[in-house]
């Protein structure tokens, strides 16, 4: 089953639960997730979002009320990447820094983007389709491209 050890908000919509891997995640009330989504541990999804279809969302994750997450949306939580140790072992959860990701109210992020981790995107901030977010966006601020940029 897809659905493991999730903590989900009242009058919460999966649009189809054979579509979906969700597990050890809190989705908050009247949220919406769309079809092949996977949600990670600890991950938080607040209440009001509306999750489109082929975003993952990693743990260290945290995502806000009111927030509108595009399709095929991909967030990171790890700044150095890697399969295994100097010592050519795979690595396991204790071989890398879990780096922490918010996204504030009512953020709106466009289908295709990357939000990388370690970074905090503003209240009421909006990020154009196909951007990757660097680092820290402020409150209702428009971003976008590679990297994103703040429009002035």
């Amino acid at each position: 089953m897809p659905l493991k050890n999730v903590k989900l908000g009242k009058n919460t919509f999966i649009t189809d639960e054979s579509l979906v891997n969700l597990y050890g995640c809190k989705i908050g009330d009247n949220t919406k997730i769309g079809p092949f989504v996977e949600i990670q541990k600890n991950a938080i999804v607040g209440k009001n979002c509306k999750i489109s279809s082929h975003t993952f969302i990693c743990e260290g994750v945290e995502i806000k009320d009111n927030v509108f997450i595009g399709h095929n949306v991909t967030f990171i939580n790890d700044k150095i990447p890697g399969a295994v140790n100097n010592d050519g072992n795979l690595k396991t959860d204790k071989d890398w820094k879990l780096e922490k990701t918010i996204i504030n109210e009512g953020v709106s992020i466009g289908s295709g983007s990357t939000i990388l981790c370690g970074i905090e995107i503003g209240v009421n901030t909006m990020i154009g389709a196909g951007s990757v977010v660097t680092k820290n966006i402020k409150a209702s601020a428009t971003a976008y491209g590679n990297p994103a940029k703040e429009k002035k």
